[in-house]
């Protein structure tokens, strides 16, 4: 039986086990879908080296940039974004090689092209890690400017604290790329200037639990649309499989 399977810390809302372990039960496919919830990123070469039958991981929150070391090939997009969300596992003989691929950017870009208008031309992306990264490269490749938002301000971000009703005017979509609001801190938003926000906003929360975060709350309030990371999610399993298939 083919394993496949997930490398995080926390795991405890995984969508991609249930999604694909669904997926080989309606399809008749002799494999399962595990969550490997591995507190250091060192853990990885044991994980593959115990489950002889691994072919493919993915990869989330926190080990998107660390994993990159772990890798025999990276592929470019990967590398342009500096984040690997899902790993090939590939069996030769006695030799195992790894080999690394993004579809943050696959699902994202997917998914948001088509609620984009031609007034939307900046960007505000929320967090700065992997899946953050891969994001600005989609939407760059879809020609917005972006800019990074973090608690601490440093060269190319600003701070929460600086954002004014102007900015979230200017720079009307806003995608958040935090677990900011995630369930269960379903009362938490990140610190915007909601009430700035019109018809213009484009508001995209990668976070999918729950279906409706505070901050796509607080933004459809003042007439923005909003949309959750539910479909980018299933664009992103789509791909995996691509990945680990078409090898």
């Amino acid at each position: 039986m083919d394993t496949y399977g997930l490398i995080g810390y926390p795991l405890s809302h995984s969508f991609s086990i249930g999604y694909f372990n669904e997926k080989f039960q309606n399809e008749g496919i002799d494999a399962e879908y595990v969550n490997f919830e591995i507190p250091q990123i060192e853990m990885l070469p044991e994980i593959i080296a115990s489950n002889p039958h691994l072919v493919g991981l993915n990869v989330t929150i926190p080990y998107k940039e660390k994993v990159m070391g772990y890798l025999d090939y990276v592929s470019p997009e990967a590398r342009a974004i500096g984040a690997v969300n899902v790993i090939s596992v590939i069996h030769k003989g006695r030799e195992t090689i790894l080999k690394g691929y993004n579809s943050d950017v696959i699902g994202f870009t997917q998914s948001i092209k088509p609620m984009l208008e031609p007034f939307h031309k900046k960007a505000l992306i929320l967090g700065t890690g992997g899946a953050s990264k891969a994001i600005n490269y989609s939407l760059r490749s879809l020609g917005l400017e972006t800019v990074f938002v973090s608690r601490y301000e440093r060269p190319g971000t600003i701070s929460y604290d600086k954002i004014t009703g102007e900015d979230v005017q200017e720079y009307n979509v806003i995608v958040n790329c935090t677990p900011c609001g995630m369930y269960p801190h379903t009362n938490e938003c990140p610190n915007l200037p909601y009430e700035a926000m019109d018809s213009h906003n484009l508001l995209y929360d990668l976070v999918y639990n729950p279906n409706e975060t505070m901050f796509m709350h607080k933004g459809a309030q003042h007439g923005a649309t909003v949309v959750n990371g539910l479909e980018m999610l299933l664009l992103q399993a789509f791909a995996s499989w691509e990945f680990w298939h078409n090898r």
